[in-house]
């Protein structure tokens, strides 16, 4: 058994230009905004537009001049949060804190983001983070978007702002002693893997498959369709738990050395696909 830590790929985030491709998701949602076409309102209205909350919150990870320009144009998308899939909900400012993106988290905020214990790491605030873990003790192991840890945000931020209130904040959550937990994940060779990549039917339209795949980093990956992919941590002989999600399992059903099914739980059956390719 080994521990798939976080920590060396969370400290190397600011020096990447893909940073947010390694957490399983591409941000590659950044087309039409929900504007109006021909008068009329698009479909989700009064509702956000999903398109506009995509972008945002991809934007949020990296890209201050798009994040200015959005909230410029329309302001509460500061506050918008975006599911990438099994409830791993993140909101555009959780995406700038867990970056150590300062700059973009100021803007959000100064646009109507709501800061959580994790923006309040990020930034070095340390009396804030005190009194939250004081008043609510165990509140610094709840993971954050992801699956990532307090301590880890803390770490990132350091790591990019390099200050005395961002150090200080790692010495403090490292004290602490719990503020980093880590998901355990069953160790899984490339041949082990190798039984469970293909497609998955689950319905008659084009994105009606689920597609397993080996990430480039080596991990196993789950997506529908040609949406964004969710990472896989191993939990038991033959089944997984998707990034940011960990009371969600994808259990195969596996015959011989080759999966012929996957069903998804969370935590009774949602869906079932039956091989056809791979």
């Amino acid at each position: 058994m080994i521990n798939q830590t976080r920590r060396t790929l969370l400290t190397a985030m600011p020096a990447l230009t893909g940073a947010a491709t390694i957490l399983g998701f591409t941000g590659s949602r950044l087309g039409a905004l929900g504007q109006a076409v021909d008068g009329k309102p698009p479909a989700s209205f009064p509702r956000q537009d999903e398109d506009a909350v995509s972008a945002i919150v991809s934007a949020s990870h990296t890209q201050l001049e798009r994040v200015q320009a959005l909230v410029s144009e329309r302001p509460a998308l500061a506050k918008a949060s975006w599911d990438w899939g099994f409830g791993d909900w993140e909101s555009a400012l959780g995406a700038a804190s867990h970056m150590g993106r300062r700059d973009i988290a100021e803007v959000l905020m100064a646009h109507g983001a709501r800061p959580t214990i994790f923006t309040f790491a990020m930034l070095g605030a340390l009396d804030v983070v005190r009194a939250l873990v004081s008043g609510h003790p165990g509140i610094q192991h709840t993971p954050g978007p992801h699956g990532i840890t307090l301590l880890a945000h803390a770490r990132v931020s350091a790591s990019r702002n390099d200050d005395e209130a961002a150090r200080a904040m790692v010495d403090y959550l490292e004290s602490l002693g719990d503020a980093d937990p880590v998901p355990t994940s069953l160790e899984l060779s490339d041949d082990a893997q190798a039984a469970y990549l293909g497609h998955y039917r689950i319905g008659r339209g084009p994105e009606e498959v689920l597609v397993v795949e080996r990430h480039r980093q080596g991990w196993l990956m789950l997506r529908r369709g040609d949406a964004s992919g969710r990472r896989l941590h191993r939990v038991e002989a033959h089944g997984f738990a998707p990034a940011g999600a960990p009371s969600v399992r994808v259990r195969f059903e596996v015959v011989g050395d080759r999966a012929v099914s996957v069903t998804v739980h969370d935590p009774a059956p949602l869906v079932t696909g039956t091989r056809v390719t791979g």
